[in-house]
Parts: structure tokens; C-alpha cells; sequence
């Protein structure tokens, strides 16, 4: 049962009241809790909205704040600022983790601190804004609760450069192509599944586990980096 307490808080931290209740409860319900509820409804449509939103909210923003950087640079900058690590971060902000609906192995198995729940969640959320009410709003409320904390976090960062775009970059350069990307397997329960997959530049290939797909392709890139003697071997991610 989603309670309506849950929404208000949420809410009054997001500084903002949804006209369409069901909207902001749909952005929380992970597929593990659908299935057990059978509620027919989960929150990866708005993740996907969302995911864009706010792609062009930290796109504006970057064009304001660095007037003089190039469009790759601008590029890399945003693909970390909207990377998993990062939206997960801002997630955190508002202790998002707290209000997702979760199935009950999800729940055992530490969904709430789950840096890629917690960043598709914090999407869904900004795709809900905008369907209730537009882009305008969703800018707003990303800027006055979000917007500091993610130059905080680009201020920290050792480099921007994720290792996909790294990679990418390297490979065009050096080989005038680009890295491919396929994915091997993905075992285990829902609440806790793991994924391999392969990297491949020219003859080469790499094989990258993670708990999500993107988690898992930034691993493969990372070793392909390795492999091609452009990172060390105790490189971690910004």
C-alpha cells in the first residue's frame, strides 16, 4: 500500500506538490514491489523521461557556466554530471533511498543505498515533474535543491572524464573508431543480479562485471584503458 504520508514528505523536501499524486508514486515503485503487489506499474517509463530532463537541465546549466569550454568538453562534463555516481549522490541529498517501494528481497539485499536505484529513481522523479509540470519547474527545483551540490561534486572530482568517454576518446585518436560494447550474461535474482559485459577495440577484448549494465560496461572500458597502457593498474573512478 503506498501511503500518502511517504508523498508528502518527499514532497516538502523536493519543495514542490504534485497536482497528480500518482505520478510521484509511480516514480517510486521498483518493478520488485509491482510484481509482489501486482500493481501493473513501476517507475522505468519516467526513468527514461526523466533521464532526458534532466540530460538538458545540466546542459543549460553547463553553457552558462563555462561560456568558453568546446562541445566535447562539454560533453564529457555533462556524462559525468548525469553518470550514476553522480545522481546518486544527489539522490542522497534528500534521502530518496527511503522512500522507494521495494520488493522484499530487494529490501534484504540493500536496495535504499544502491547507487543505481537511487539514480533511476532520482529520474523518475524528474520525469514526473515534468509530466506534471513542465520543464520549467523541473529546472527550477534542480536548481534551488540540486544545482550546488553538483558543482560540488564536479569540483572534487579527480577528472570528469568517465571511463566509457575516456575510452572513446582514446580509441578515435588512436584508431579512428569507436569501442564496442556487448553484453554477456546476467544471472541471478532480481534483487541482487550481475552483469558481464564485453569491451571490444579491434582485435582486443575486455570483460567488465558490475551490478548494473552501465556499472559493468564502465569496468570493461576501464580495463580496455588498461590493456592499452593508458591508465595504471590502481586507477579507480572519479
Amino acid at each position: 500500500m503506498i501511503r500518502s504520508e511517504k508523498i508528502i514528505e518527499l514532497e516538502r523536501k523536493l519543495g514542490y506538490s504534485f497536482k497528480d499524486k500518482g505520478l510521484l508514486k509511480r516514480a517510486l515503485i521498483h518493478r520488485s514491489f509491482a510484481f509482489e503487489k501486482e500493481t501493473g506499474e513501476n517507475y522505468e517509463v519516467l526513468e527514461f523521461l526523466g533521464d532526458a530532463v534532466i540530460g538538458l537541465i545540466v546542459s543549460e546549466e553547463l553553457i552558462k557556466r563555462f561560456p568558453d569550454k568546446s562541445e566535447g568538453e562539454l560533453s564529457q562534463i555533462r556524462a559525468f554530471l548525469v553518470s550514476e555516481p553522480s545522481l546518486s549522490e544527489l539522490a542522497k541529498t534528500i534521502d530518496l533511498g527511503k522512500f522507494i517501494y521495494l520488493g522484499k528481497g530487494e529490501k534484504r539485499s540493500g536496495g535504499r543505498e544502491k547507487s543505481s536505484l537511487l539514480c533511476d529513481v532520482f529520474e523518475a522523479v524528474f520525469g514526473a515533474i515534468y509530466l506534471d509540470a513542465g520543464f520549467e519547474k523541473a529546472k527550477e527545483i534542480f536548481r534551488e535543491k540540486f544545482l550546488e551540490k553538483l558543482w560540488e561534486i564536479l569540483k572534487n572530482a579527480v577528472t570528469y572524464k568517465d571511463f566509457k568517454s575516456y575510452l572513446q576518446e582514446v580509441t578515435q585518436r588512436e584508431f579512428k573508431e569507436l569501442p564496442s560494447y556487448n553484453l554477456i550474461s546476467a544471472e541471478g535474482p532480481e534483487h541482487a543480479r550481475t552483469f558481464q559485459v564485453e569491451c571490444r577495440v579491434k582485435d582486443l577484448k575486455t570483460v567488465g562485471v558490475g551490478r548494473s549494465k552501465k556499472a559493468a560496461e564502465q569496468e570493461a572500458a576501464k580495463e580496455m584503458l588498461k590493456v592499452l597502457g593508458v591508465i595504471g593498474e590502481n586507477t579507480t573512478s572519479s
